[in-house]
């Protein structure tokens, strides 16, 4: 079964399965609700990690990744660590017209899961690798567009590791797209061995961060980045994640200090 980093995967896909199933769903996922019921695992170890914002990320990489189709239907998306997301089939079923191609690149246990229980697509290419190994660079055909997405992913490297993923994609993809999330700064400061979400569960250590005003400055640090957007949160269910989360996304007082999702243009 996954361990470490890759046993993430699980967590978010328990939440979004979760979020998919309830009455007043914010997100439609039957692909995460199949997944969950075919995969034997003690969801219970990760606690009450149920919460919107796994499903709330994953509407803002949908969002992004369709504006971008839009006018680039038939580019490659990229899913660098794909882990267990299901992004493929909630974009074809928005976008059923589109002839987006799809590169899954993740570990080979990951990518053994994925083969065995999500169905087969001649759109689909996986790759057993890591994403830090820049090989996979070579399979992505340029010609109708690149939209790379880390969901889940940048703030599990080294700083340097982070910045040299994002600086040679920028480099290989002109006129490209690429999408992350990250956490708070303070997260690294005051969980440096990672976050417990259970008695049973810690979430591992989450090296990389930066503000969003850091992340701006990445346009004139960062050759061939042309532009950096701060995405922001989609609206959820209830109060907190209707109305006082995406407030405090975009309050100019609170603004360095929580997590981004973060769009980068590439010249």
């Amino acid at each position: 079964m996954l361990t470490g980093v890759s046993e993430t995967a699980l967590l978010t896909l328990n939440g979004r399965a979760f979020q998919a199933r309830h009455p007043d769903a914010i997100i439609d996922d039957p692909m995460a609700i199949r997944l969950v019921d075919a995969i034997d695992f003690d969801f219970d170890k990760f606690g009450r990690r149920k919460g919107q914002e796994m499903a709330l990320r994953s509407l803002a990489f949908d969002r992004a990744a369709t504006r971008y189709l839009s006018r680039h239907p038939n580019a490659t998306v990229v899913a660098l660590a794909e882990g267990l997301q299901t992004s493929f089939w909630r974009l074809t079923a928005a976008l059923p017209d589109y002839g987006f191609r799809w590169i899954t690149v993740d570990l080979q246990p990951i990518i053994d899961l994925r083969l065995r229980l999500l169905p087969a697509s001649e759109r689909i290419t996986t790759l057993a690798q890591s994403a830090l190994d820049y090989t996979w660079m070579d399979t992505v055909d340029c010609s109708d567009g690149v939209f790379i997405t880390a969901e889940g992913l940048l703030m599990y490297l080294q700083p340097a590791e982070a910045m040299s993923l994002i600086t040679e994609c920028a480099r290989r993809f002109p006129g490209g797209q690429m999408l992350f999330d990250l956490p708070p700064v303070m997260v690294k400061r005051l969980a440096p061995k990672g976050m417990r979400s259970s008695r049973r569960y810690r979430v591992p250590p989450m090296p990389f961060s930066l503000s969003p005003d850091q992340l701006a400055d990445l346009a004139d640090t960062v050759p061939s980045i042309r532009a950096v957007h701060d995405l922001p949160m989609p609206k959820g269910r209830g109060f907190v994640f209707e109305k006082l989360f995406p407030a405090f996304w975009q309050w100019k007082p609170t603004r360095q200090h929580r997590g981004a999702y973060t769009l980068l243009e590439f010249g």
